[in-house]
């Protein structure tokens, strides 16, 4: 190989990872929502250190994180429905200025020291509503972003890598403008991200490939429409069975994690930190692994192997009692729970109608955040009866369980539609 050619192949092998950047709109979107999220991150850190300080209650922290949650589980379904029916384009200006102006009014109430609980709490619900619009919105939209489908899972690998990154950045800057200004500067500032988001949006062109809009017969009737496609087709049903029982039973172990960091690796607040920073760490490096991969094929094979590496990550991480090996064995936890997230979207994304994509998205958001408040209710339960070690064990094994009965079920449907038809689309 030439030296001209051992030149090149470091810049394609990042043109390969960045490939979906080959899209506009999806580049003006890539760089927009990654400011609004670091002001997302933010906001979120100083809402939970805002209601403590008012409040000095940690049932008031689970009432508003409760409360903000609720749209998501009851709305998402319905809001699926407005997605495919409507101009997703529309939806996501709309959504994003909602956001935007209550971030602002969050600002004010702050700032001018107006602010009370029962206000956060209304606030709180009105994120609730719009987030329940927005998410299945902002994941169906993807697809009218980049401009070669061959690039969607790409995209959506480099969203996950945009999401942690985010989460890195956003709670380290919060913590310090905290200490320095109070929360009042962390709402205002999320509040002015939205501009970038927005005007990103405003400068796209955004055409309708991607964007099949169906013959409108009825809200309730679509939504049945979109149940029945969903779980009719046993390999969706099987991902987002499998991603609903590990967000139960396996993702909660991280409403743990204070404890773990202080009863158990006798650290502090800033024990938990690290613990949160490698795990952010491992998320991003299994984002950045997916990203540079150039087909979608075996996605089925990445989401039971990610749950296992995600499951033998908490057995090991249940019998530390070393800081430094938490540490390792919090990235791997990471890279796996991050990666079956990540997995199952694209697999999702790439194997849907354009008609019915918003409302399976919403049944994939539903798998997560549907659990997600009822999982950390049944951690919670089981470690104060049995502690902590034990009850992220148990939720170790039974990551093993899933990817075990996920793997079984969709190598059955494989070898039933060999049988039937000799070939499957499930099979690279």
């Amino acid at each position: 190989m030439t030296e001209d050619n051992d030149k090149l192949k470091p810049a394609q092998s990042f043109g390969t990872l960045v490939r979906a950047f080959r899209s506009r709109n999806y580049r003006l979107y890539f760089f927009g929502q990654g400011v609004s999220l670091i002001g997302t991150w933010m906001q979120n850190v100083a809402l939970s250190w805002l209601v403590y300080r008012l409040t000095q209650s940690a049932f008031m922290l689970g009432v508003v994180g409760f409360i903000i949650q609720t749209p998501m589980m009851i709305l998402t379904p319905l809001t699926g429905v407005l997605a495919d029916r409507w101009n997703r384009y529309r939806m996501m200006i709309v959504t994003q200025v909602s956001m935007m102006i209550l971030a602002s009014i969050l600002a004010v109430l702050v700032l001018t020291h107006w602010i009370a609980i029962w206000q956060i709490i209304v606030i709180g619900l009105c994120f609730g509503v719009v987030n329940a619009l927005d998410a299945p919105t902002r994941h169906s939209f993807i697809v009218q972003l980049v401009d070669n489908r061959e690039d969607l899972s790409n995209a959506i690998a480099l969203n996950s890598a945009m999401f942690n990154s985010a989460r890195l950045i956003g709670p380290s800057v919060a913590g310090l403008l905290i200490a320095l200004t109070g929360e009042g500067i962390c709402f205002l500032l999320n509040a002015l991200s939205f501009l970038a988001v927005i005007f990103a949006l405003l400068a796209m062109k955004i055409t309708t490939q991607g964007h099949i809009y169906p013959v409108k017969t009825g809200i309730l009737k679509e939504l049945k429409e979109g149940f029945i496609y969903t779980f009719g087709s046993r390999p969706i049903r099987l991902t987002l069975l499998h991603f609903s029982f590990i967000s139960l039973l396996g993702m909660s172990f991280t409403v743990l994690l204070p404890i773990l960091a202080t009863e158990i690796l006798k650290g502090g607040p800033r024990s938990l930190g690290f613990l949160l920073g490698a795990m952010g760490v491992g998320a991003l490096l299994s984002s950045i692994l997916l990203a540079a991969r150039k087909d979608t094929g075996g996605l089925w094979k990445i989401t039971a192997a990610s749950s296992t590496v995600f499951g033998l990550g908490l057995i090991a991480l249940s019998r530390s009692q070393s800081f430094m090996l938490s540490l390792i064995l919090m990235v791997i936890t990471g890279f796996g729970m991050v990666t079956i997230m990540t997995a199952s979207n694209t697999f999702l994304q790439t194997n849907i109608d354009d008609g019915k994509r918003a409302r399976v998205m919403a049944f994939y958001l539903l798998s997560f955040f549907g659990s997600m408040p009822f999982g950390n209710l049944i951690t919670g339960a089981v470690a104060h009866s049995i502690g902590v070690p034990t009850t992220i064990l148990l939720a170790g094994i039974f990551s093993l369980l899933g990817s075990l009965v996920f793997t079984l079920r969709f190598m059955s449907y494989l070898k039933r539609e060999r049988r039937k038809n000799g070939s499957t689309d499930y099979t690279d």
